[in-house]
């Protein structure tokens, strides 16, 4: 079984952070809205508006899971990336975590993926920067950072 990339985790937990809310609180981690208007916590692991805060080690927990279950969908829907540099299978990897693997399934990034199409498959990563209806700054410097892996 292939692991889940380095650069994955770490692009996920850079662009979700391990979230503290409310700060009086630094230790813990409490579920909130985020912009794209689920309820989250800890580095972007949905989950409903009365979870129990949680602290650092439990939010790694929940990344290795949520990681995990995004490299199986990843591979699922994009079994070239078993065979590409570790680089690309990261970039789909993040993306299926951060947008869920529904979206990778019914996407044209997909099919570009599958195609080994990398110019194409960046152009549709560049596309997925919306959050709640609107162009969210930090999905517009996450799709770059995921487009820069591909190549």
């Amino acid at each position: 079984m292939i692991d889940v990339p380095q650069a994955a985790i770490d692009l996920a937990k850079r662009f979700e952070g391990f979230c503290r809310v409310p700060k009086s609180d630094p230790d813990r981690a409490y579920s909130y809205v985020c912009p794209a208007g689920f309820w989250t916590i800890g580095y972007g692991h949905l989950c409903d508006a009365k979870h129990p805060p949680i602290n650092m080690e439990e939010g790694e927990a929940y990344l290795t899971a949520d990681m995990a279950d995004a490299l199986r969908a990843t591979l699922r829907y994009c079994p070239v990336l078993a065979n590409e540099p570790e680089g690309r299978l990261a970039a789909i990897v993040d993306f299926t975590f951060n947008l869920g693997a529904g979206r990778l399934q019914a996407s044209t990034l997909r099919r570009r993926v599958n195609q080994r199409d990398w110019s194409g498959a960046a152009q549709e990563l560049r596309r997925w920067v919306f959050g709640g209806g609107r162009v969210l700054p930090g999905l517009v410097i996450r799709r770059e950072a995921e487009t820069l892996l591909l190549f």
